[in-house]
């Protein structure tokens, strides 16, 4: 199995995949790999990119909350935050950094809040206000993720005071959004997921290759048989996982795939 992150990774820095990678793509798939997307990204981001390039297959979206059938568009399996924990966690957030705005995605849509002012401009149309914080808390949808925002903060700065006010009531992480924190539900990660994912297919850690570049990808690239952060990794990263590839912008993700299943190189060392 080959598991990759999207933003930083396998997409280069304009969103587009490309056509060296796609085809990296489909000659790992036709010598019997199996490609696993893992993203902090929603379902709905994922249509997008398999309309414009033919991906299928199989995601773990929202940071391991959901699985994802790309061809049918359906959601296999979820890990929803409850709104209760959602709601005590922000509040005791918002209470010890008041400039933090908040909003929760459910992975059809992002609910947000006055103070929460950041916009994807690939999120238009899913993007709806409510009219006040306590208004977050109404809604019915399930809850994939609670995002906090600073536009003063950057998102380590975020990780590491919410680290402190939040404990283990959550899980915490970020995949380098402007000043951008994403909150799942406890025990909750792109690794837990994929490990599920694999017993299923009865795949072992030690036959899957990863590819990362953010601290949200950490869990997955530390399971994984063989992890390797991009070049353009965050540094926390770069640190923690031994083995590196080419930017994102230089296909690093192809540059390892074409090697491997040309047979000239066999994959490093265990992490």
């Amino acid at each position: 199995m080959i598991a990759s992150d999207l933003d930083g990774t396998l997409l280069r820095n304009d969103g587009t995949l490309s056509p060296r990678t796609l085809q990296a793509l489909r000659t790992a798939e036709d010598a019997g790999a199996e490609i696993v997307i893992v993203t902090a990204r929603p379902p709905r981001f994922v249509d997008r990119l398999a309309e414009a390039t033919g991906l299928v297959g199989t995601a773990v979206c929202s940071n391991g909350a959901l699985v994802y059938d790309i061809a049918t568009r359906t959601v296999v399996s979820s890990r929803v935050l409850p709104l209760s924990t959602a709601q005590r966690v922000a509040t005791r957030l918002a209470a010890a950094m008041p400039e933090v705005g908040f909003a929760l995605e459910t992975g059809n849509q992002v609910l947000y809040e006055p103070a929460y002012r950041l916009r994807m401009s690939e999120d238009a149309g899913a993007e709806l206000p409510v009219p006040s914080f306590a208004d977050l808390w109404l809604t019915e949808a399930p809850v994939t993720k609670l995002l906090a925002w600073s536009d003063r903060l950057d998102a380590d700065t975020l990780l590491a005071a919410a680290r402190q006010g939040a404990g283990d009531e959550v899980q915490l992480t970020h995949s380098g959004g402007r000043g951008l924190l994403e909150i799942s539900a406890p025990g909750v990660t792109k690794a837990g997921t994929l490990e599920v994912l694999c017993a299923a297919r009865g795949i072992d850690a030690t036959e899957v290759i990863a590819f990362g570049d953010m601290p949200n990808d950490l869990t997955v690239l530390a399971w994984a048989g063989t992890g390797y952060a991009m070049a353009n990794a965050h540094p926390a990263v770069l640190a923690a996982v031994p083995v590196h590839t080419a930017t994102n912008e230089e296909d690093g993700v192809a540059d390892v795939i074409e090697r491997l299943f040309a047979g000239q190189v066999r994959p490093a060392a265990a992490n």
